[in-house]
């Protein structure tokens, strides 16, 4: 399914293809082609998970996931919130239920334009876990941090361009990126700890390695630039260690500092 979308020309296409030209620059052009259509496989086989991480039973999904450092979890003291820092893998939904099924995890997401389809992806992300499992809506900023003050674990993803309204521009890959600031602010009005997480397609169809990884250590400094720019650099370093399952068909330089040129030219998308 990947490669058939890989061959056809589109918008999301030339976008990966710019991203993954802007983060690589190093790269050839022919490694960087193959980059990009290993990344449109990975793509293909999200679909599939989408349906094992929403429909599969617990007792089958669980057999494909292997953890590690889950210690770093239950060692958040009782009481206190926890920020579960993750990134736009494409094993995304794989990586939040196989969470939900080893501890108490509320999820982020953006809304679905189409009602239906915005319930059963609400549904799906609840499946996994333990009956109380909430959702909120990533401009549900008073839910969210309710959330964290009452000890709950959440699911975050700040590795998206949501503008500058709640963001800054920090270094990504030594491009300057729009930069939510939240991650930080979070932290700092909810007490909350900032574990990240990584969740890894593993070859030869032997499943999935969820990372839990150690707490974040004197985070946040109070200076926005400096905390987005470390959460840029701890990104970068997840992104590495499996790029080709990473989601480039995100527009992260969406945004541009004043004076520069749109990066994607006239790709069409209006807004994702």
């Amino acid at each position: 399914m990947g490669l058939l979308v890989f061959s056809l020309p589109s918008s999301r296409k030339r976008i990966a293809q710019k991203n993954i030209e802007v983060c690589f620059p190093n790269l050839s052009s022919d490694e960087q082609y193959a980059l990009l259509r290993k990344n449109f496989i990975s793509m293909g086989i999200a679909i599939m998970e989408v349906g094992m991480a929403w429909w599969w039973s617990k007792r089958r999904l669980k057999k494909l996931i292997t953890y590690d450092g889950l210690e770093h979890l239950t060692s958040v003291p009782s009481g206190q919130g926890t920020m579960l820092l993750g990134i736009h893998f494409t094993t995304l939904e794989i990586g939040g239920a196989a969470v939900a099924m080893a501890t108490q995890m509320d999820g982020m997401y953006r809304a679905h334009g189409n009602p239906v389809y915005d319930y059963v992806q609400a549904c799906g992300r609840i499946s996994k876990g333990s009956g109380d499992t909430m959702v909120f809506e990533r401009r549900d900023v008073r839910g969210s941090m309710r959330a964290l003050k009452n000890g709950r674990t959440l699911w975050y993803g700040p590795d998206q361009d949501y503008g500058l309204v709640q963001g800054l521009f920090a270094p990504f890959f030594g491009v300057q990126a729009a930069t939510v600031y939240a991650t930080a602010r979070f932290a700092e009005k909810t007490g909350a700890a900032v574990v990240p997480f990584t969740h890894i397609r593993l070859p030869g169809s032997r499943g999935y390695k969820v990372t839990i990884h150690p707490q974040l250590k004197s985070f946040p400094v109070g200076d926005d630039l400096i905390d987005a720019t470390r959460i840029n650099q701890l990104i970068e370093k997840f992104i590495l260690l499996q790029p080709d399952q990473y989601l480039w068909a995100h527009r992260r330089f969406k945004n541009r500092p004043e004076g520069e040129a749109d990066i994607y030219d006239s790709d069409g998308v209006q807004d994702d």
